[in-house]
Order: structure tokens, then sequence, then C-alpha cells
């Protein structure tokens, strides 16, 4: 039984009640298609195609993940994404730049005073930017003709991607759960439909059943690497063997690589569980609920697999490792609608924003993020 019968099946439904799952229906094949022109035109024309690349891999990826027999649509142009690029890499090199000109003219306060303001600036701009990007995502974005937006706030990205981060952080992750409901609540809770919104509360107990696991195996695993670590120290440092340094960055390079392995591990059953709690908590409009049923193993799995193969093949199984998560996070994606689905969207669809040339004039440009 794949995921979205599971979904269909997961318990008595109310009265007026039903499920639709979601599906992705492209394939390997068809995306290679696309992916190979993609890279062969980004190099081509030193990176400059790489806007118009993610267009046209947003609107296959887009185009092929349905909703009750609807798709979805992209709608952001190539040129939008290449002059966001632009200005946050001129931004990027003049912050860049800035000390080293400062310093070159010996203006050696304002060298010192960049170097204790950038840091600070860079930091206030980020929220900003995330922002941004998340509004532009959202209302390039349809379903039946109707778009998408988002409302979220400047402090609410500031709390949600800085303030989260920087608690989970400094308490070695024992805040992640808290840091991760402040991110879904901002980044979920704030999107609408036809301008009806969607509420996001994910409890944080129900987070916090999702952290212990992650947080046992990046506890079981980091302890043997750091005794085995403080043991090679002493065994080198008392003298009784002759390390050279190349035995020792070998053993430090391998010792970094196998944390990185158990964070990465630990941090896909995280995500996995996360993303369920969130989606479980989301409605839309008052009534309709999504449903998130990812099977932790099984996501690990395909991510996983899906790196390897992809590092295997010198990247050419990507177009095939992208379309298979792809198909498995929709099979396992829901809506449970509340009424006729039917009758709501076209309801929807009389009252909602209407796709028009000066609506996609209001979005700007896409900052990256």
């Amino acid at each position: 039984m794949n995921d979205a019968a599971q979904i269909r099946q997961r318990g008595e439904e109310p009265e007026g009640r039903h499920v639709e799952p979601f599906s992705f229906t492209g394939t390997g094949r068809e995306y290679f298609g696309i992916w190979i022109v993609n890279i062969l035109l980004t190099i081509i024309t030193l990176g400059i195609y790489s806007a118009w690349a993610k267009v046209r891999r947003q609107r296959y990826f887009y185009g092929n993940t349905r909703l009750a027999g609807h798709s979805f649509d992209y709608h952001a142009r190539g040129l939008q994404i290449l002059v966001g690029r632009i200005v946050v890499l001129v931004a990027l090199a003049a912050y860049t730049a800035l000390p080293y000109v400062l310093a070159f003219m010996d203006m050696l306060v304002l060298f010192t005073v960049a170097n204790l303001v950038l840091p600070f600036l860079l930091l206030a701009v980020i929220p900003w930017l995330i922002k941004r990007g998340l509004r532009f995502n959202a209302r390039v974005t349809s379903y039946r003709n109707v778009r998408l937006d988002f409302h979220g706030g400047y402090w609410g990205a500031f709390k949600a991607y800085l303030i989260g981060p920087f608690l989970a952080a400094l308490t070695l992750g024992i805040l992640a759960p808290l840091a991760s409901r402040w991110m879904w609540r901002y980044t979920l809770g704030n999107v609408s439909y036809g301008g009806r919104k969607v509420a996001c509360e994910p409890r944080l107990k129900a987070l916090y059943s999702q952290w212990w696991m992650p947080a046992l195996m990046v506890l079981l695993g980091v302890a043997p690497l750091t005794v085995l670590g403080v043991a090679l120290f002493g065994w080198a440092s008392s003298g009784l063997a002759t390390v050279n340094e190349d035995t020792i960055a070998t053993t430090i390079y391998l010792v970094f690589l196998a944390l990185m392995a158990i964070y990465g591990f630990a941090g896909l059953f995280y995500r996995a569980g996360v993303r369920n709690v969130a989606f479980n908590a989301a409605v839309l409009d008052g009534r309709h609920e999504f449903a998130s049923r990812l099977g932790r193993r099984r996501y690990a799995w395909i991510a996983i697999s899906n790196f390897v193969a992809t590092i295997f093949t010198l990247g050419f199984a990507r177009p095939w490792a992208a379309v298979r998560m792809a198909r498995y996070v929709a099979s396992a994606t829901a809506l449970t609608v509340s009424g006729a689905l039917d009758d709501y969207l076209n309801k929807v669809e009389e009252t909602g924003p209407a796709i028009g040339a000066e609506y996609m004039d209001m979005e700007g440009f896409d900052f990256g993020f």
C-alpha cells in the first residue's frame, strides 16, 4: 500500500470530510532532458542562464505536483531571478571589499568601524531577504489560476531565522524544537491562498517527540568519537608512539567526516518528523487540514541513497534522485477537505486574486532566499 492510500485509510472521517492526496507525476527521463540542457546552457553562458534554468526546473516540478486533478504553476521570469542575483552579488562584493579598500587608503578608524558594524548590518539584512524570498516564491505560485501569498513581517523572520537557530546552537540542540516551531509558524502560518490564510500552530510537545531520537543518535555517535579522539591525543602526547603530522591531519579529517555523517543522518530523521508535526497542525481557511506522513527511515534512506547515487554517477543521477524524492514527499502529503472541494475552489477562483501582468510587475525580483 502506498503512502497516499495509507493517508486515505488513516481513520474514520467525519461526515462531509474526505482526503485529497497530493501526487507527483514527473519522471526521471523527462526531467533529465530539462536538467542536461540547463547544465549545458548555464556552462556556455558562464552562469547567466542559471536564472532561466531555475524557472524551467520549478515549472516542471510545480506542473507535475497535483492535487484533486489539478497541478500547480510557477510564474516567475528568468530576468527577475537574474536581477535579484546580480543585486545580491554586488552587495556581497561591496561588503567584502569595503574593509580592504579602507585599509588600503589608510583609513584605520573607518576600517575598525567597518569591521565592527558590517557583520551586524549583514545579520540585520538577512531576515529582510528571507521575508522577501518567501513572499516572492509564494506570489509566483498558483493553483487553479489563484495565487498564493505570504504575509510574514521582518521581526517574525528575525525571530524564526536568527534568534531560533542561535538558541538551538547555544543549548546544543535542546531548544531546536522551539526554533522549529517558530520557523514553521512563520513560514507556513503566513501563507494564504486566494486570500484564505493558513494557520499553523505545531505543538511543542509533539515537536520534542520527534527530537529525542535524533538527539540520542547524535549523543551515541559523538561520544565514542570524542573518547577515541582523546585517547589518540593522549597516546601521541605520551611519547610512546611517534605520530607524524599527516597521520594527525588524516585522523582529524576522518573524525570530522564521521561527525558530519552522524549529524546529517540525525538531521534527516528530525526534518521528516518536524515536517509531519508542522503539516498536521496546518489548516487552510479554518476547515481544510493538511496531513503529512513521511516515514523517517524511508525519508532518510531515499535522501542518503540519492546522495550516494549522485556522487557515484558524477551527478548524472541527480534528475532521477530529485524526481524520486519529489514523488515520495508528495505521496506522503494530503489535504483533508471539509465539504465539496470543487465548490470551495470555484468560490476561491471567483473571489481570489487573478493572474495578470500588473500583479507580476509588483513582485519585483527574487533575491535568492
